[in-house]
């Protein structure tokens, strides 16, 4: 019987998708005879804009063995509870989307029921104070979270912010110590074999050629292996995610540390604001219909909170994804397989859920076809329902002071998302799956933090009377209180456990 074995394995693309990709399969595929090769070229610049992740990410590290505090110093990362939202419902509202739950069920029934009963009853207290994520980011205190299952500080979870072009080079030493072997320079041309269409090899422009069974397309928004040349097609969604271009620049820190990144919905668009220990990031995601780039550039600018470290840079792109993520003996991943806007810090997840998911998967030779069948379906599921949720920001907004906004209040919907926002709309329903990004307490943030209130609450929670539903809301509301205020700062907890140096200028992300 012949041999199928992958042996060799190409990433094309360096970047945070090509040495997460190569850290991950550097680490599970040890001691078996599989060769890893990334080739990339330093005079191609990699985006790295993104900054902010989802508490996944801690998953992905804690799986690679990488030891927190060291990860934190050297990519200057900062802690992240959850997003702020400014004057996204309507000028002047806030909102923080947490990574933790709001209060606890009550009686069986769902803790935002309650909440719903109680403020139809006149009880004016917002949502954010039954939830201690949100607390502590409001408050800028931060500690990890509880392992004791009992205790109110165990509901929460924790991302990062850190420096994407730090964390891409920690990776490439990660993955080089594990016998990854990189190689500089730019492709010329990709070689398919006759037979079957499947990528025999790559020529780089010194000539020499390179083979491998397996491909991972790492070439960023050209898609160099899976677009241009298996012509995997891509799925435009500009119609629901219209904003096509972001300028992005750094600055000095002015404010204290936060645990969290903001968002600010802005004329045509919306900018960010990502704090890490030696600067703080910052963009504008915009549509080009609605502001030229000299005018968000100048709009970004004057939103800083410090001076300027360098000028903006302009990224182009259109949201969607490729109709075939993995084809053949080629899999993209990064923003070769698809773009969705950093809004809800998606790109890095979107990396480690195709790296994941291709090494539940990985293949032989022959690359079976329900193989990538089944990767595609996957994939396309997570690219759905994040597009989804991100639709979800624009369209449920009460904003009539720009075009933009009128048109995104306007729009029409995917029927996917029309119908979750129907059944809220009802009684308060969250539609759950299985498979796929984003849980309850996500869409609550949303929902009600831009003002879609549903018309009747859960009726079972008319069996808790009122004189014990008003002492349950206020214990956990005073037990929320009680312990944010008994966390260190954010400033102190990175002080004391993974305080990083100033970076050299060498060791600088673009």
């Amino acid at each position: 019987m012949t041999d199928q074995a992958v042996r060799n394995i190409l990433i094309v693309g360096g970047g945070t998708a090509g040495w997460m990709t190569a850290a991950a399969l550097s680490a599970k595929l040890a001691g078996l005879p599989i060769a890893i090769r990334l080739v990339e070229s330093a005079e191609i610049g990699t985006v790295g804009v993104g900054e902010a992740t989802v508490p996944h990410i801690r998953h992905f590290n804690a799986a690679l063995g990488l030891d927190e505090a060291d990860f934190m110093r050297k990519t200057q990362a900062t802690y992240k509870l959850g997003i702020e939202f400014r004057d996204w419902g309507k000028l002047g509202d806030s909102y923080v989307h947490p990574f933790g739950a709001y209060g606890a069920a009550i009686g069986g029934v769902g803790f935002h029921h309650h909440w719903l009963r109680a403020r139809q009853g006149g009880d004016p207290t917002p949502l954010e104070a039954y939830s201690l994520p949100i607390q502590a980011a409001r408050l800028g205190r931060f500690v990890p979270p509880s392992s004791d299952p009992r205790s109110l500080a165990s509901t929460y979870s924790y991302a990062y912010q850190f420096d994407a072009g730090l964390y891409a080079l920690y990776l490439r030493a990660y993955a080089e110590a594990r016998g990854v072997v990189r190689t500089e320079g730019k492709v010329a041309d990709v070689v398919l074999r006759g037979e079957d269409g499947f990528i025999e090899a790559i020529t780089m422009e010194n000539g020499e050629r390179v083979e491998a069974d397996l491909f991972i397309d790492c070439s960023g928004f050209r898609g160099l292996l899976i677009e241009q040349t298996l012509k995997a097609g891509y799925e435009d969604w500009t119609r629901w995610l219209p904003c096509d271009r972001a300028a992005a620049v750094p600055c000095d820190t002015v404010e204290p540390s936060a645990p969290y990144t903001r968002s600010i919905a802005d004329k045509a668009g919306w900018r960010w604001r990502i704090p890490l220990q030696h600067r703080v990031g910052n963009g504008y995601v915009y549509c080009s219909d609605h502001i030229s780039d000299d005018e968000a550039a100048a709009a970004l600018l004057a939103g800083l909170e410090g001076k300027a470290l360098a000028e903006p840079r302009f990224l182009r792109f259109v949201t969607g994804r490729r109709k075939k993520q993995w084809s053949k003996n080629c899999v993209a991943v990064g923003l070769s397989s698809g773009f969705l806007e950093p809004l809800e810090s998606t790109s890095i997840h979107l990396i480690q859920v195709a790296v994941t998911t291709l090494l539940e998967l990985f293949p032989d030779r022959g690359c079976d076809q329900a193989d990538q069948d089944e990767y595609n379906r996957v994939m396309d599921l997570e690219f759905e329902r994040i597009r989804d949720f991100l639709v979800l920001h624009y369209h449920a907004t009460q904003r009539t002071d720009a075009p933009f906004w009128n048109e995104r209040r306007t729009m029409s919907i995917p029927d996917s998302l029309a119908y979750k926002m129907d059944l809220f709309r009802e009684r308060g329903v969250v539609v759950k799956y299985k498979d796929g990004f984003f849980l309850e307490p996500s869409w609550l943030a949303v929902y009600l933090g831009q003002n879609v209130v549903p018309r009747a609450y859960d009726p079972v929670s008319d069996s808790v009377p009122d004189a014990v539903l008003t002492q349950r809301l206020k214990a956990i509301r005073d037990s929320v209180a009680d312990t944010t205020r008994s966390m260190p700062s954010h400033a102190d907890w990175i002080a004391r456990f993974c305080a990083a140096a100033p970076p050299s200028a060498s060791g600088e992300a673009a």
